[in-house]
C-alpha cells in the first residue's frame, strides 16, 4: 500500500479519491476538502464517510429529533439525555436507571443470526458505557408475511442471535414483539433495547479531557468483519435481488463481551477511567472522534498499535471496522498500571494507542507517518444537515377514505365465534411463545414480569423490592394511515403497559424505522410521526432520552410502514405489588375501564378477517389515559386488582383471551347495553384495560374510578374453563389454546 498521508494529500490536490464509493456525495465531499483546507487522506475520507453516514450523523433526521429537546418536558427525574451513549434517569433511593434502544435492521436481513447477535452486544455496551451493570434486555421485531420462505430463513436466525448471545451473557429477555406483515419482506426490522443500573455516583460520559491522559484500547482484536457494517448498511437501500454484503455483518463472541462487562464494571468499581466509548457503529472512527470532540483537548493515536486479528488490514479498514467487543477509554497515567492489571485478570486484550493531547485536533500516524489530522468535531457531530422536501403523499386521502368500517360484519353468532378463533390464530396476534421460549427470561433471579405480560419488570434492589418496567410498543399500520397519531399510539400504548403492571411511566427511548428520506412521502411521515411523538412526551410528562433512527428501510422502491417503536421504562416502589395479565382467582370480577366506540381502521381483527388496510386509526387522548394509568398504579399499589390487561391490537376479545389463558381461567362476560357485540369484541379504542376485581375490593374500586371520572363497567366475571360472551358464543379454553398457540410453531416448523 501506498502511504497517503497528510504532507501526501497537500501536495497532490487533485488526486483521484472514491468518495462515492464510500456512500458520499459530492457536496459532502466538496465540504469536507474545505474544512480541511485540502484534499483528505485515505484514511481521513474512510472516517467522514463513515460518520457522515445516515446511521451516524442523523443528517437527514436531526432537524426533525431537536423536537425532542424543544419541547421536552420538566421532568426532575432526568440525569443524563439525549447526547451521550443512552439516557439515565433517576428511579430513587440512590440508583439511576439508563436504557435506550437501537436497530440492527440491515445486518439482520442480511446475516440473521449474527446481525441480531452483534445489536443486542452493541446496545449492551451503549448502557455498559454509562457506568451501569446491564440487567435486562428486550427485543422488538418485524418480520415479513409469516407463510413467505424468506422469513423461514430470516426469523430463526435472528431469534437464535438474539436468545444465543444474550442467554450467554446471562441478561434476561424480557419483552418485545414479534409483528408480522408483507412490508417488512426482504426488509426485517431487529431492534434491540437493553437497561441498565447504577448508583448516581457511578454515571460516566464519553468525553476525552486531561492533557497526557492515555486513551486505552481494551477487548477484542480488530478484524475485518464489520467493515462498513451497520453505518454503510443502515444508509442505504436493498435491491429487490436478495441478501448481499456478508462481509460488511459483524461477527460476535458473547463470552468475550461477558468478560469485557465483568473487566469493566470492576474498572468502574475502582474509578479508574475519566472518560468511556463503546465501539460500535464506525468503530474506531467513531470512539476517537467523539472522545476528542466531548473533551477539553485534542488526541493524538497510534494506530499500528491496535491489535489485530488480520494483519494485513490497511489503516482505512481499521477506521472503518466494526468488530466487536471494544471499548476505548481515557486513564490518567497514574492508574494505567491498575487498569491494565484488572483487564489481564479477565484476559481482555488492553493497548495504549495514544494519548489526549492540549490541542484541538485529533491526530492519528501509522508507523511514524501522519495519516489524520482534522478537528474531531467536524467528524463526530457537524456533519451535514439536509432539509429533506416532504410531502403529504397523493394516496394518503384514497387510504384513510378506504374506512374498515365497510368492510363485511359477522352476520351471526357462529360467524362471530369463528372470526374469534381467526383472530387469535393469525400469527401477529398468536402467543410467542416459540420465540421466548429460545430465551432466558429469568436468569440472574431479579425478574419480575416478562413477556407475554404487558411489560417485563425487573427488581433493581433486594433489600427495599425497588424496581423497573419496561414496554415496547409501535403499530405500523396505524402510523400507515396517520403517522402523527401513529406515533402518538405507539406511546400511548407502552405508557399503558407499564402502568397496568403497577409501575409509573417515567421516560422514552425511540428507534424510528422509516423507508428512504430521499422519497418526499417518507420524509412526511418521518416529520409528522417525529411531532406527534414530541408532542404526546411533552403532554404526558416523559422525556426522549435517547434512541436511534434507522432510514433506507426499503427494497426497492417499496418502503415498509413507518415503524415508530418507543419504549417507556417507568418505576415501581415494591415489585410485590405488581400486576399480572393472568385471571387466577374464579369469582373475581371483570371491569371494563374506558369508552369503546367504533373504531375499526387498522384493527387486528381488519387484517386477520379481511386482508384490509384503511381508515382512520383509533384516536388518542393522552388526558385520559394519564388517568387510566393513576388509576392502575394506584389499584395496583393499594391491592384493588389482581390482574390487569391493556386494550390494544384486537381489542376486548383478544386482551380478555390472553388474561384467561395465561391464568387458566375462564370468564363470562355480558355485552354492554346500548353496544354492538362485534364493536365490543373488536374495536381498538384506545385509553382502555381490563382488570379483574376481588369482590371485597368492588366498593372501593369503583368509587374511586367515578371520584376521578374514569369509566369503569363491569361486564363479567372469573368463572369456567370457557370464555363465554352471553348471548352469543361460548369458547372453551382448550380449544382457544390450540389456536392461539398453535400458529407459530406449524408456520415454522
Amino acid at each position: 500500500m501506498t502511504l497517503d498521508t497528510v504532507k501526501h494529500a497537500e501536495q497532490t490536490p487533485e488526486a483521484e479519491q472514491p468518495w462515492a464509493e464510500l456512500g458520499l456525495k459530492q457536496d459532502e465531499y466538496e465540504r469536507i476538502r474545505e474544512i480541511l483546507g485540502r484534499r483528505p487522506t485515505g484514511a481521513e475520507l474512510a472516517m467522514y464517510s463513515v460518520m457522515w453516514s445516515e446511521h451516524c450523523s442523523y443528517k437527514s433526521s436531526k432537524v426533525h429529533l431537536k423536537q425532542f429537546g424543544e419541547k421536552a418536558p420538566e421532568n426532575d427525574a432526568m440525569l443524563v439525555g439525549i447526547g451521550e451513549n443512552a439516557g439515565v434517569v433517576d428511579v430513587g433511593q440512590g440508583y439511576a436507571v439508563t436504557f435506550k434502544v437501537e436497530s440492527h435492521n440491515h445486518p439482520s436481513y442480511i446475516e440473521p443470526y449474527q446481525g441480531a447477535a452483534t445489536g443486542v452486544g452493541g446496545i449492551v455496551r451503549d448502557i455498559l458505557a454509562m457506568g451501569a451493570r446491564p440487567v435486562a434486555v428486550m427485543d422488538p421485531l418485524r418480520f415479513g408475511a409469516a407463510d413467505h420462505p424468506d422469513t423461514k430463513r430470516v426469523l430463526p436466525g435472528v431469534v437464535a442471535g438474539i436468545g444465543g448471545y444474550g442467554n450467554c451473557l446471562g441478561l434476561p429477555n424480557i419483552g418485545g414483539e414479534a409483528v408480522f406483515d408483507p412490508c417488512y419482506q426482504g426488509n426485517p426490522l431487529v431492534n434491540a433495547l437493553c437497561v441498565g443500573v447504577m448508583k448516581h455516583e457511578d454515571i460516566h460520559l464519553a468525553k476525552a479531557s486531561g492533557a497526557g491522559n492515555k486513551v486505552i484500547l481494551y477487548g477484542a482484536r480488530t478484524g475485518g468483519d464489520g467493515i462498513g457494517g451497520v453505518s454503510v448498511l443502515a444508509s442505504e437501500t436493498f435491491t429487490d435481488k436478495g441478501p448481499t454484503k456478508r462481509p460488511a455483518v459483524q461477527v460476535g463472541d458473547p463470552f468475550q463481551e461477558k468478560l469485557l462487562i465483568e473487566c469493566t464494571l470492576e474498572i468502574f468499581k475502582e474509578k479508574l477511567v475519566t472518560g468511556i466509548q463503546d465501539l460500535g457503529g464506525a468503530g474506531l472512527s467513531c470512539a476517537t472522534s467523539e472522545l476528542a470532540s466531548a473533551g477539553s483537548g485534542g488526541m493524538r493515536v497510534e494506530l499500528d498499535t491496535v491489535p489485530l486479528r488480520d494483519a494485513t488490514l490497511s489503516p482505512e479498514e481499521i477506521l472503518m471496522s466494526e468488530s466487536q467487543e471494544r471499548m476505548c477509554a481515557i486513564v490518567e497515567p497514574r492508574h494505567v498500571d491498575r487498569f491494565m492489571e484488572i483487564c489481564e485478570k479477565w484476559d481482555v486484550i488492553a493497548t495504549v494507542i495514544g494519548e489526549v493531547t492540549d490541542g484541538e485536533r485529533l491526530e492519528i500516524f501509522w508507523h511514524g507517518e501522519q495519516i489524520v489530522d482534522v478537528p474531531p468535531g467536524t467528524v463526530a457531530h457537524e456533519g451535514p444537515t439536509y432539509h429533506r422536501p416532504y410531502a403529504r403523499p397523493d394516496w394518503q386521502d384514497a387510504l384513510q377514505a378506504d374506512d374498515a368500517g365497510r368492510l363485511p360484519r359477522p352476520r351471526t353468532a357462529e360467524e362471530l365465534r369463528d372470526q374469534v378463533l381467526t383472530l387469535v390464530a393469525h400469527p401477529n396476534q398468536a402467543a410467542k411463545s416459540w420465540i421466548t421460549d429460545q430465551y432466558d427470561r429469568f436468569v440472574q433471579g431479579n425478574t419480575v414480569l416478562a413477556q407475554p405480560e404487558d411489560s417485563g419488570m425487573v427488581r433493581i434492589d433486594e433489600e427495599t423490592n425497588l424496581g423497573v418496567a419496561v414496554a415496547t410498543d409501535g403499530n405500523g399500520r396505524y402510523a400507515k394511515l396517520d403517522p402523527y397519531t401513529g406515533a402518538q399510539l405507539a406511546l400511548a400504548e407502552a405508557y399503558r403497559n407499564v402502568a397496568a403492571s403497577g409501575a409509573q411511566p417515567l421516560a422514552v427511548s425511540d428507534c424510528l424505522n422509516f423507508g428512504s428520506p430521499e422519497d418526499p412521502a417518507v420524509m412526511w411521515q418521518f416529520a409528522e410521526a417525529t411531532r406527534g411523538l414530541a408532542d404526546a412526551c411533552q403532554t404526558l410528562g416523559t422525556p426522549v432520552t435517547g434512541g436511534n433512527v434507522s432510514l433506507y428501510n426499503q427494497t426497492g422502491d417499496t418502503a415498509i410502514h413507518p415503524t415508530p417503536v418507543v419504549a417507556v421504562l417507568g418505576v415501581i416502589d415494591d415489585i410485590t405489588r405488581r400486576t399480572p395479565i393472568a385471571f387466577a382467582d374464579e369469582g373475581h370480577l371483570v371491569y371494563l375501564l374506558g369508552d369503546t366506540r367504533e373504531e375499526l381502521g387498522g384493527s387486528a381483527w381488519s387484517q386477520a378477517v379481511h386482508e384490509h388496510l384503511g381508515g382512520l386509526p383509533p384516536k388518542v387522548d393522552l388526558e385520559r389515559e394519564r388517568l387510566l394509568a393513576e388509576i392502575l398504579i394506584s389499584a395496583s399499589r393499594d391491592g384493588m386488582i389482581d390482574a390487569a390487561h391493556d386494550l390494544s391490537d384486537g381489542g376486548l376479545i383478544q386482551a380478555l383471551v390472553e388474561s384467561c389463558l395465561r391464568g387458566g381461567k375462564g370468564a363470562r362476560v355480558v355485552v354492554p347495553d346500548g353496544l354492538d357485540p362485534f364493536v365490543f369484541l373488536f374495536s381498538e379504542s384506545a385509553g382502555r384495560a381490563l382488570v379483574a376485581v376481588p369482590r371485597s375490593e368492588e366498593l372501593r374500586f369503583t368509587d374511586m374510578c367515578g371520584a376521578r371520572g374514569l369509566p369503569a363497567t363491569r361486564i363479567g366475571v372469573v368463572d369456567g374453563e370457557t370464555v363465554e360472551v352471553q348471548g352469543q358464543f361460548a369458547l372453551s379454553l382448550a380449544e382457544l389454546r390450540e389456536a392461539h398457540e398453535g400458529t407459530i410453531p406449524a408456520l415454522l416448523s
